[in-house]
C-alpha cells in the first residue's frame, strides 16, 4: 500500500470514528488525552478548551504568575506531536447524547466516547457583578488582572478564609499590600477541618501581618470599600473574592447526565456518567469511594491528575476494567508554610496531634477503626509521605505511635 493510500485510508478512518471527543482543556482534560495516547489509544482525540489560551496549569496562578515572578503555567504537551486535535476558543453549550455530539458555537462535534472535564467555577458574592476593584482568582485572565493591581500595592481585602482565601492573602502580603481577610463563619476553613485542627492556623494571619476577621458577614461592596453587616466599613483598593467552586456543569441540565444536589456529575467507580459511552473526570464529577463508604468530590490538582488515567484505561478496554478509588491528596503554600493532606477524615473516630501546633511543624492524623484515614502535615513532608501509604494499605495501627512525633508512621503499625 503506498503512502498516499495509507493517508487517505487514515483520513476515512477518522471521518467514520470521531473517537474521543474531550470537553475541557485544565489538569484533567489535558491529562486525559494524554493518557489515552501513551496507554496506546490510536483514535481521534479532540480536546475542547474554553479560554483562548494555551493549557495551563491552575496552582501557580495565585503564586508566581500573580506575584510576576512567571507570566504563564502552560502545561509543556506537545499536542501536534501526540496528534490531539486541540481547539481553543471552543465553549461547549449542549449535548446530544442520542445524536452522540456537543454543540459549540462552531457547529456541532460529533463524539464516539465524551470525557467531561469541565473543572469548577469560582462561588461569586452577590451583588459585586460589575463593581470596580472586585476580582475572582480562578483563571490566567483573573492573574493577569490582578498583577498590576497587587504591584500597585493597594488595601487589600479578601473575602474567604480557606485554603485559596489564605494563599492569596500570602501573596499579597508578599507583594506589600495591607491585607484584611473576613470570614463569616466563625473559624477559618470551616468547611475543610475540626476547629481545633483550624485555630492554630487562624494565629498565622497575624504572624503575616494579616487581620483576619472571623464572624463577619459582609453585607455589601462598593467600589473603594467593603461593608460589613455589623456597620464596619473596610477600605479597599482591591476585593478578591475566595469563597469557594462549584462544578461547570450547569449546561448539563437536561442532558440525561446525572447530576448531584452539588451539581456535580454523578460517575460510577469506573468514572462513567449515566449516559452511554461517556465518563467524568476531575473537580466536574464525584465518585464512590469503598475506601471510604461514601461519595466524594475532589477539588484538588490531584484527583484531575490521577483520574484521567483510570479514565483512559476503560476507554481502550471499551470497557469497565479499573477502578478509581484513591487516597485523596493536595497541598498548599501559605504564610511560609507548607501544608499537605492526604486521605478523607470524614467518619474518623480518633483525632492524633503529631508534634506542637503552636511549632513551626507539626501534623494530625484521623484514625477509623484503628487505621489511618487522613493526615495533615504542615511541614512535615515525610508524615505525609509515609501516612498516604499507610492509608492506602489500610493496615492497623498503634495510636501510641502515631502520636509520638519521634516515631517515622511507617513504623506506627499496630
Amino acid at each position: 500500500m503506498s503512502e498516499q493510500t495509507e493517508q487517505q485510508t487514515e483520513q476515512q478512518t477518522e471521518q467514520t470514528n470521531p473517537g474521543v471527543v474531550i470537553v475541557g482543556a485544565g489538569m484533567a482534560g489535558v491529562q486525559t488525552a494524554v493518557a489515552l495516547r501513551e496507554q496506546g489509544y490510536e483514535g481521534p482525540v479532540t480536546l475542547l478548551g474554553a479560554e483562548p489560551h494555551q493549557p495551563y496549569d491552575r496552582p501557580p496562578l495565585s503564586k508566581a504568575v500573580l506575584l510576576g515572578k512567571a507570566e504563564d503555567s502552560a502545561f509543556e504537551v506537545d499536542f501536534e506531536g501526540l496528534r490531539i486535535d486541540l481547539r481553543l476558543g471552543t465553549e461547549v453549550t449542549g449535548l446530544r447524547a442520542g445524536a452522540r455530539e456537543v454543540d459549540t458555537e462552531a457547529g456541532p462535534v460529533p463524539y464516539e466516547v465524551l470525557v467531561l472535564a469541565t473543572g469548577a467555577v469560582p462561588l461569586t458574592l452577590p451583588g459585586t457583578e460589575g463593581v470596580p476593584g472586585v476580582h475572582l482568582l480562578r483563571t490566567l485572565d483573573d492573574a493577569a488582572r490582578l498583577r498590576p493591581v497587587l504591584a500597585a500595592a493597594p488595601e487589600a481585602v479578601v473575602v474567604g478564609a480557606g485554603w485559596i482565601g489564605a494563599e492569596f492573602a500570602t501573596a499579597a502580603r508578599e507583594a506589600g499590600c495591607a491585607v484584611t481577610v473576613v470570614e463569616a463563619a466563625d473559624r477559618v476553613l470551616s468547611g475543610a477541618l475540626p476547629a481545633e485542627v483550624a485555630e492554630p492556623m487562624a494565629r498565622w494571619y497575624a504572624e503575616a501581618g494579616a487581620t483576619l476577621l472571623t464572624g463577619a458577614r459582609v453585607a455589601g461592596i462598593e467600589e473603594g470599600r467593603v461593608l460589613l453587616a455589623d456597620g464596619r466599613e473596610l477600605p479597599a483598593g482591591a476585593v478578591v473574592v475566595g469563597i469557594g467552586a462549584r462544578p461547570a456543569t450547569d449546561w448539563l441540565a437536561g442532558t440525561g447526565v446525572e447530576l448531584g444536589a452539588d451539581g456535580s456529575v454523578t460517575a460510577d467507580a469506573y468514572l462513567r456518567t449515566s449516559l452511554p459511552g461517556v465518563y467524568a473526570v476531575g473537580d466536574c464529577s464525584s465518585f464512590p469511594s469503598a475506601r471510604y463508604g461514601t461519595r466524594l468530590l475532589v477539588h484538588h490538582w490531584d484527583n484531575a491528575l490521577q483520574g484521567p488515567r483510570a479514565v483512559a484505561a476503560n476507554v481502550l478496554a471499551g470497557e469497565p476494567v479499573q477502578v478509581y478509588d484513591p487516597v485523596p491528596y493536595f497541598w498548599s503554600e501559605q504564610f511560609g508554610r507548607f501544608v499537605q493532606y492526604a486521605g478523607h477524615h470524614g467518619g474518623a473516630d480518633t483525632l492524633l496531634w503529631r508534634g506542637d501546633p503552636a511549632g513551626a511543624t507539626w501534623s494530625v492524623c484521623w484514625l477509623r477503626g484503628g487505621a489511618l484515614a487522613a493526615v495533615l502535615a504542615v511541614g512535615r513532608p515525610r508524615d505525609l509521605a509515609q501516612g498516604r501509604k499507610l492509608i492506602e494499605t489500610g493496615v492497623p495501627v498503634d495510636p501510641a505511635k502515631v502520636a509520638d512525633p519521634a516515631v517515622p508512621l511507617k513504623s506506627a503499625l499496630a
